[in-house]
């Protein structure tokens, strides 16, 4: 069977996942994974793992769906969890082209904007060439720089600052709406359901 990029989406969509942005590995080619937002939630939320109560559900969940995925396109899985050593997720999604660095430091996507997020990452057999995405950021007037109301993006991330924030009645928004700064990102603006956010933030906090 030859193994292809859409082989892979096809495998993915059922799980409401979606190939991020790929680059050419020693091995082959590198695919990162995440959730194909609004509608993953509603599909993640239904699984035993997120039902069953117990901690590290998403996580669980990925592990679960991923590696069958990867053996059947006859790759291997990656997850960005799971260590110390932990997989360089980052600049992974860098040499993809397809994610850049935002004017407040995290990543932002092309077209997923700054909640983009992974799940995992599939090592494909073949090589696959890639082609250079488009910074989001370039023409736009980083709102993501300024919405944070206690300035914890003013000088690099000062995430103290953050999670005293996020840890105060002042804060609770961004407890359940998610970070005011990804918020602010009008790439895909408003794809990401609360409570995704909220589960996040949780984690977080």
């Amino acid at each position: 069977m030859r193994v292809t990029l859409s082989a892979l989406s096809q495998a993915l969509a059922p799980h409401h996942l979606i190939a991020l942005g790929h680059a050419q590995h020693a091995d082959g080619t590198l695919v990162l994974i995440g959730p194909d937002e609004p509608t993953f939630w509603d599909h993640f939320t239904q699984s035993a793992e997120y039902t069953d109560g117990q901690a590290h559900a998403l996580d669980r969940w990925s592990t679960r769906v991923l590696p069958p995925i990867a053996q059947d396109l006859e790759g291997e899985v990656y997850f960005p969890f799971g260590g110390p050593p932990y997989h360089p997720f980052q600049s992974w999604a860098l040499e993809t082209g397809r994610f850049f660095t935002s004017p407040i430091g995290f990543l932002v996507h092309e077209t997923r904007g700054l909640f983009a997020s992974f799940r995992g990452a599939v090592l494909l057999p073949e090589t696959v060439s890639a082609s250079p995405g488009q910074n989001p950021c370039s023409p736009c007037a980083a709102p993501c720089k300024t919405a944070c109301p206690v300035g914890a993006f003013a000088d690099g991330y000062n995430v103290a600052a953050c999670k005293a924030h996020i840890n105060s009645p002042a804060g609770r928004d961004c407890i359940t709406d998610g970070c005011r700064a990804r918020r602010a990102c009008p790439v895909y603006q408003g794809n990401r359901p609360p409570a995704q956010a909220q589960f996040h933030m949780e984690a977080f906090r």
